[in-house]
Protein backbone atom coordinates (compact mmCIF):
# COMPACT_ATOMS: atom_id res chain seq x y z
CA UNK A 1 0.00 0.00 0.00
CA UNK A 2 2.79 2.34 0.87
CA UNK A 3 4.22 1.67 -2.33
CA UNK A 4 1.44 2.47 -4.06
CA UNK A 5 1.05 6.04 -2.60
CA UNK A 6 4.46 6.80 -3.27
CA UNK A 7 4.48 5.89 -7.08
CA UNK A 8 0.75 7.91 -7.16
CA UNK A 9 2.62 10.47 -5.26
CA UNK A 10 5.45 10.88 -8.06
CA UNK A 11 3.09 10.66 -10.92
CA UNK A 12 1.24 13.15 -9.87
CA UNK A 13 4.38 15.50 -9.33
CA UNK A 14 5.74 14.70 -12.75
CA UNK A 15 2.17 15.11 -14.53
CA UNK A 16 1.69 18.42 -12.83
CA UNK A 17 5.71 19.87 -13.71
CA UNK A 18 4.98 20.19 -17.60
CA UNK A 19 7.63 19.53 -20.25
CA UNK A 20 10.85 19.46 -18.64
CA UNK A 21 12.77 23.29 -19.41
CA UNK A 22 9.18 24.51 -20.16
CA UNK A 23 9.87 27.01 -17.20
CA UNK A 24 13.06 27.86 -18.70
CA UNK A 25 11.44 29.46 -21.75
CA UNK A 26 9.48 31.57 -19.83
CA UNK A 27 11.16 35.02 -19.85
CA UNK A 28 11.66 36.93 -16.47
CA UNK A 29 10.48 39.64 -15.72
CA UNK A 30 12.21 42.83 -16.03
CA UNK A 31 13.85 44.31 -12.88
CA UNK A 32 12.65 47.40 -12.00
CA UNK A 33 13.13 50.11 -9.39
CA UNK A 34 9.92 52.08 -8.23
CA UNK A 35 10.28 55.58 -7.07
CA UNK A 36 8.52 57.00 -4.57
CA UNK A 37 6.71 60.17 -5.69
CA UNK A 38 8.46 63.79 -6.60
CA UNK A 39 7.61 67.09 -6.20
CA UNK A 40 8.77 68.93 -9.68
CA UNK A 41 8.58 72.81 -9.56
CA UNK A 42 6.57 74.44 -12.36
CA UNK A 43 8.21 77.70 -12.76
CA UNK A 44 7.13 80.14 -15.53
CA UNK A 45 9.13 83.42 -15.73
CA UNK A 46 11.15 83.22 -12.65
CA UNK A 47 7.96 82.36 -10.61
CA UNK A 48 6.83 79.07 -8.94
CA UNK A 49 3.33 78.11 -10.48
CA UNK A 50 2.77 74.71 -9.23
CA UNK A 51 4.45 71.59 -8.58
CA UNK A 52 3.59 68.55 -10.02
CA UNK A 53 4.24 65.01 -8.20
CA UNK A 54 5.34 62.28 -10.56
CA UNK A 55 5.72 58.56 -9.68
CA UNK A 56 8.27 56.82 -11.91
CA UNK A 57 9.11 53.28 -12.47
CA UNK A 58 13.10 52.93 -13.97
CA UNK A 59 14.07 49.62 -15.43
CA UNK A 60 17.02 48.30 -15.04
CA UNK A 61 19.50 45.88 -17.02
CA UNK A 62 18.85 42.38 -15.68
CA UNK A 63 22.55 41.48 -15.84
CA UNK A 64 23.05 44.55 -13.25
CA UNK A 65 23.25 43.99 -9.30
CA UNK A 66 19.64 44.67 -8.79
CA UNK A 67 19.32 44.48 -4.98
CA UNK A 68 22.57 47.58 -5.05
CA UNK A 69 20.54 49.32 -7.75
CA UNK A 70 17.28 49.35 -5.79
CA UNK A 71 19.30 50.90 -2.76
CA UNK A 72 20.03 53.59 -5.04
CA UNK A 73 16.70 55.01 -5.17
CA UNK A 74 17.01 57.90 -2.77
CA UNK A 75 19.72 58.89 -4.98
CA UNK A 76 17.28 58.60 -8.34
CA UNK A 77 15.13 60.97 -6.49
CA UNK A 78 17.20 63.50 -5.50
CA UNK A 79 18.98 63.99 -8.95
CA UNK A 80 15.37 64.21 -10.44
CA UNK A 81 15.03 67.06 -7.53
CA UNK A 82 17.89 69.18 -8.32
CA UNK A 83 17.87 68.63 -12.33
CA UNK A 84 13.97 70.11 -11.51
CA UNK A 85 15.19 73.23 -9.65
CA UNK A 86 17.95 73.55 -12.26
CA UNK A 87 16.22 73.40 -15.25
CA UNK A 88 11.79 73.32 -14.71
CA UNK A 89 10.74 70.76 -16.72
CA UNK A 90 7.68 73.16 -18.16
CA UNK A 91 5.36 72.68 -20.60
CA UNK A 92 4.14 75.85 -22.41
CA UNK A 93 0.77 74.59 -23.20
CA UNK A 94 -0.10 72.91 -19.54
CA UNK A 95 1.39 74.33 -16.51
CA UNK A 96 -0.38 71.07 -14.64
CA UNK A 97 1.73 68.58 -16.16
CA UNK A 98 5.47 68.29 -16.91
CA UNK A 99 7.43 67.79 -19.91
CA UNK A 100 7.89 64.27 -20.25
CA UNK A 101 10.75 64.02 -23.01
CA UNK A 102 13.04 65.92 -21.13
CA UNK A 103 12.14 64.99 -17.63
CA UNK A 104 13.03 61.68 -19.12
CA UNK A 105 16.06 62.73 -20.63
CA UNK A 106 17.71 64.73 -17.72
CA UNK A 107 16.67 61.49 -15.36
CA UNK A 108 18.76 59.23 -17.12
CA UNK A 109 21.69 61.06 -17.36
CA UNK A 110 21.78 61.21 -13.89
CA UNK A 111 21.28 57.68 -13.49
CA UNK A 112 23.95 57.03 -15.68
CA UNK A 113 25.89 59.24 -13.86
CA UNK A 114 24.84 57.26 -10.55
CA UNK A 115 25.27 53.58 -11.28
CA UNK A 116 27.10 53.93 -14.42
CA UNK A 117 25.56 53.85 -17.87
CA UNK A 118 23.50 51.31 -19.42
CA UNK A 119 22.20 50.01 -16.14
CA UNK A 120 18.92 52.15 -16.44
CA UNK A 121 17.46 51.30 -19.71
CA UNK A 122 14.19 52.79 -19.42
CA UNK A 123 11.86 55.31 -17.36
CA UNK A 124 7.86 55.21 -17.57
CA UNK A 125 5.86 57.14 -15.74
CA UNK A 126 3.45 55.65 -13.68
CA UNK A 127 1.30 59.00 -12.21
CA UNK A 128 1.46 62.25 -12.58
CA UNK A 129 -0.28 64.33 -9.96
CA UNK A 130 -0.77 68.12 -10.06
CA UNK A 131 -1.02 70.34 -6.85
CA UNK A 132 -3.04 73.12 -8.31
CA UNK A 133 -5.50 72.41 -11.60
CA UNK A 134 -7.75 76.35 -11.24
CA UNK A 135 -5.88 78.88 -10.83
CA UNK A 136 -2.99 78.78 -13.04
CA UNK A 137 -1.28 81.05 -15.60
CA UNK A 138 -2.74 81.15 -19.12
CA UNK A 139 -0.13 79.01 -20.95
CA UNK A 140 2.21 80.62 -23.48
CA UNK A 141 1.04 78.35 -26.05
CA UNK A 142 -1.62 75.62 -27.11
CA UNK A 143 -5.43 75.73 -27.30
CA UNK A 144 -5.72 77.19 -23.72
CA UNK A 145 -3.52 80.54 -24.67
CA UNK A 146 -4.85 83.92 -25.58
CA UNK A 147 -4.10 84.97 -29.35
CA UNK A 148 -4.74 88.41 -28.73
CA UNK A 149 -4.51 90.20 -25.93
CA UNK A 150 -7.70 92.20 -26.83
CA UNK A 151 -10.16 88.90 -27.32
CA UNK A 152 -11.45 87.69 -23.97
Amino acid sequence: MRCALIALLFAAVSLGAGPAGAADKEPLPAPTVLMSPVALPIVVDGRLVNYVFVTLRLGLLPTGDIPRLRAKEPYFRDALVRSAHRTPFVRNDNYAAIDDAKMKAALMQDCAAIVGPGMVISIQIIKELPQHVDGLPKPKTGPMARRNPEIF
